[in-house]
């Protein structure tokens, strides 16, 4: 009863946040896979819950490069151009932690979703039709 209760409530909270809010919360979750992944490396179901954490990650880079690459997209041009960049080379390390896994490897993806969440709370919005980020 009470997982259910927390899914509503969570459910809730993603219809009533701002798209920043809730690109800052996936990009922690994110991040808070692989730190759990990290502390919990030389368990036996390792390799299952570093797959779900990878594949999670690179589903929402994926995400963010498909808006990034639209035309329309809002934000500026050399803003979209450097987190493509940087989405590259997150999709790199994921590849290469899939290939060769190693607790340390993980520690740049944690740290720049984390720091990329924290920029997307901290910014403040320039007024009712401020975009988000990715």
């Amino acid at each position: 009863m009470l997982a259910r209760q927390l899914e509503t409530y969570r459910q809730i909270q993603k219809t009533t946040m701002s798209g920043r809010e809730l690109e800052a919360e996936v990009l922690t979750k994110a991040a808070f896979l692989l730190k759990d992944c990290q502390s919990k490396w030389h368990d036996n179901d390792r390799d299952a819950k570093l797959d779900k954490a990878l594949k999670y990650n690179q589903m929402i880079w994926s995400l963010f490069q498909g808006e990034l690459a639209k035309p329309e997209n809002p934000l500026p041009k050399k803003f979209r151009e450097d987190i493509l960049s940087l989405s590259l080379f997150i999709d790199k390390r994921i590849f290469e932690v899939m290939s060769y896994p190693e607790s340390k490897k993980l520690d740049i993806i944690i740290d720049i979703n984390l720091n990329l969440a924290a920029g997307l709370r901290s910014s403040p919005q320039k007024g009712p039709n401020a975009q988000s980020a990715p």
